[in-house]
């Protein structure tokens, strides 16, 4: 039974994992990037974020049925994916507030944040990145990623920021030129989390899988905008009747 606050379900104990999350955001980096982690890691499903604020829907992949705010376990490098379909506009804090304490409660080494931003140079082939952490910076000085000296940071990445105390957060963010799902965008990030963690990913399978991705991804964050839409008209109707 969904409570009417919104909770974290886990149907497998886990210690001190890595969280790594991602919604869709500019270009769908962290929705693109997170998915292909998923594949790539053969992360299975053991949870999910769940309220009565979210709008029904369900994505199916590979015969398999995805859910909006779905949870998934890497257990050889112990590493927790939090997968994002769907646009959570206006439930930023409260969203931020479960994946801290879940971050607490999993005794959590890491919140890893991918996040795609908009590209101020529309020339360049290859996406910049940047960092902005809680921890040491020199943690990262490996993957060759530049600090976010200026900036703003937005949606459930700046409310985690804002409330994070005593989780060590990591943002990466990748640039991007439009709303456009930017598979190249996403394969940056990937490519800074392998040099990281050490995961060794296959960067010619991610740039084939996300092209995939794009058509698919596009279409169930266009639904799901639409199903936030039709829920939102319903509730005026049900505050103007009453």
């Amino acid at each position: 039974m969904i409570g009417d606050e919104m909770e974290y379900i886990l149907t497998k104990k886990i210690k001190n994992p890595i969280i790594i999350q991602g919604f869709p955001s500019f270009g769908l980096v962290g929705t693109i990037a997170t998915g292909f982690l998923i594949d790539h890691l053969n992360a299975e499903p053991i949870g999910e974020i769940v309220s009565k604020d979210i709008p029904p829907m369900l994505a199916v992949h590979n015969s398999q049925i995805i859910r909006p705010l779905e949870l998934y376990y890497d257990k050889k490098n112990n590493i927790l994916i939090l997968n994002a379909l769907m646009n959570v506009a206006g439930k930023e804090w409260e969203l931020s507030e479960v994946i801290l304490k879940m971050a607490k409660e999993l005794s959590a080494k890491e919140i890893i944040v991918i996040e795609g931003v908009a590209s101020p140079d529309l020339t360049q082939e290859e996406p910049g990145a940047y960092l902005y952490t809680t921890k040491k910076m020199d943690s990262m000085k490996a993957c060759g990623i530049k600090k976010l000296d200026e900036g703003v940071i937005l949606g459930v990445t700046a409310s985690v920021l804002a409330k994070a105390k005593d989780t060590d957060v990591s943002c990466i963010f990748t640039e991007t030129h439009s709303d456009l799902p930017d598979n190249l965008a996403a394969a940056k990030a990937i490519e800074v989390i392998d040099k990281y963690l050490g995961l060794k990913v296959d960067f010619k399978e991610l740039i084939r899988k996300s092209k995939e991705l794009q058509q698919k991804l596009q279409g169930i964050v266009q639904k799901g905008k639409q199903a936030r839409a039709l829920t939102d008209e319903k509730q005026k109707e049900l505050d103007y009747m009453g």
